[in-house]
């Protein structure tokens, strides 16, 4: 993919970036016009130099986003560790190595950030992603949970 570009995202790629996150949902929000709280996580994320959503660009058009987030722990240290989340290519271009260039993107980001590990979450139902992460080196380690409030 020589023309594909891995970027921190601007403020103009906002609804591409909350289009992509929608795609495989049943009943997507509507995003026309933007909803405010997108625009104001968005640019609370821009805001924290610890916290930052990317793109994949290809041909000028976004097709690829994820999220990628320092956090100091007390753990181990004090190292720090790159959280992933929120992951998703579009369904048009799956398979050719988009979601590869994006997590060896943000790999060598959390390296430069001088990180002692890299770590995300997937919904269990994703199969085919965690064996995309595996692929990659990931290892399943822990057991998520969580409590909606």
């Amino acid at each position: 993919m020589d023309n594909l570009t891995i970027r921190h995202a601007r403020r103009e790629d906002l609804a591409a970036v909350v289009a992509l996150l929608q795609e495989d949902r049943p009943q997507p929000d509507p995003i026309d016009p933007m909803p405010a709280g997108y625009v104001a996580a968005f640019e609370e994320i821009l805001a924290d130099p610890d916290n930052t959503v990317v793109v994949a660009e290809l041909e000028g058009r976004v097709v690829g986003t994820f999220q990628l987030t320092f956090i100091r722990h007390l753990m181990r240290r004090g190292c720090r560790v790159a959280q992933i989340e929120a992951v998703h290519v579009d369904a048009r271009h799956r398979s050719r190595g988009i979601g590869e260039a994006m997590m060896q993107w943000a790999i060598a980001e959390a390296r430069r950030h001088g990180c002692l590990r890299v770590q995300l979450t997937s919904n269990k139902t994703r199969t085919r992603a965690h064996r995309f992460y595996e692929r990659l080196g990931f290892e399943r380690s822990h057991e998520g949970f969580k409590l909606y409030l």
